[in-house]
């Protein structure tokens, strides 16, 4: 694996050694030296988890990082190619990890670098990254990966990681629920993808019809940012809204998972269930760059 660009491109072996050393980075089993290595942390676009644990995993493992948040200060404001500014980059780091708004940004990058690049989430596509965790918070909590039930809720139309997530899945044989309003729904691409590998999935618009069925409940963002008309945003921004009485006919294994940040689609009162995961999902993303960033650059 040269580059992390889309979860389409991994296969099911690869996404089963990720978690592996993912597994043991955790465990402490191992620990990838990195030192000398240095990362440039390109986002184009704000970012919190992915960012700063992308900058975690790489500094706890010995490495530096060298990063550029938006265009402001640097010479992209002056008329630089995203070429050039990358081209100079790979002069400078052994691997670049790259947000961007426009969707391909990473795979151009990924064709006109000759050092590994990951994808940290482009546009309204992928976000391979964050499926490749939430596929190990999945099997941390459930103890397995195959035959899962998971119901992803909210924005499927523009949220990168649920198509991101729907193409890991594929391996593992799920039943998914697509739970969203009609101006949302799953893309034509992703679901495509699915019934030409004979994967189950069923589209709702609520989400009590399912909530008892599940292992996984996946929380999503109405994510206003890609809204290109404002007024569909104000219609739907409420529509899904997570509480506490909601859960109490859930399976006792039920975790619910959320990419985070979370607006209002998950009520405070739900953080001190049993079911709620979401901040330990987003640990579990330090331990899943790590063993990303080891692999690629040929440490682990």
């Amino acid at each position: 694996m040269k580059h992390l660009v889309s979860m389409r491109e991994v296969s099911k072996d690869e996404i089963i050694k990720i978690l592996e050393i993912t597994g043991k980075i955790e465990n402490k089993t191992i620990k990838p030296d990195l030192t000398g290595k240095v990362m440039a942390a390109l986002f184009f676009e704000p970012s919190t988890r992915t960012r700063f644990s992308f900058e975690s995993a790489m500094k706890k493992l010995n490495g530096e990082v060298i990063s550029l948040a938006g265009a402001e200060g640097t010479s992209i404001e002056k008329g630089e190619s995203l070429k050039d500014t990358v081209k100079v980059m790979e002069r400078y780091a052994d691997i670049i990890v790259i947000r961007h708004k426009l969707e391909g940004a990473a795979r151009f990058v990924s064709e006109v670098t000759n050092i590994p690049v990951v994808n940290a989430g482009d546009g309204a596509n992928q976000h391979p990254t964050q499926a490749l965790l939430d596929l190990y918070s999945i099997q941390k909590t459930q103890g397995k990966l195959e035959n899962i039930k998971i119901a992803m809720v909210g924005d499927l139309r523009y949220g990168r990681t649920v198509h991101s997530l729907s193409h890991a899945l594929i391996n593992f044989n799920p039943t998914l629920f697509f739970v969203s309003p009609k101006s949302l729904t799953m893309s034509e691409n992703v679901k495509f993808d699915l019934k030409e590998k004979g994967i189950n999935f069923e589209e709702r618009e609520r989400i009590e019809d399912i909530i008892s069925e599940v292992d996984i409940l996946y929380m999503t963002r109405i994510q206003k940012e890609r809204f290109p008309d404002l007024i569909e945003y104000e219609r739907v921004k409420n529509i899904y809204v997570l509480t506490k009485e909601m859960l109490k006919d859930a399976k006792e294994n039920l975790k619910v998972l959320h990419p985070l940040p979370r607006v209002n689609e998950i009520q405070e009162d739900v953080d001190s269930t049993k079911f709620a995961y979401y901040f330990e999902q987003a640990k579990n993303g330090i331990f899943v760059r790590q063993a990303i960033i080891s692999i690629l650059l040929g440490e682990a």
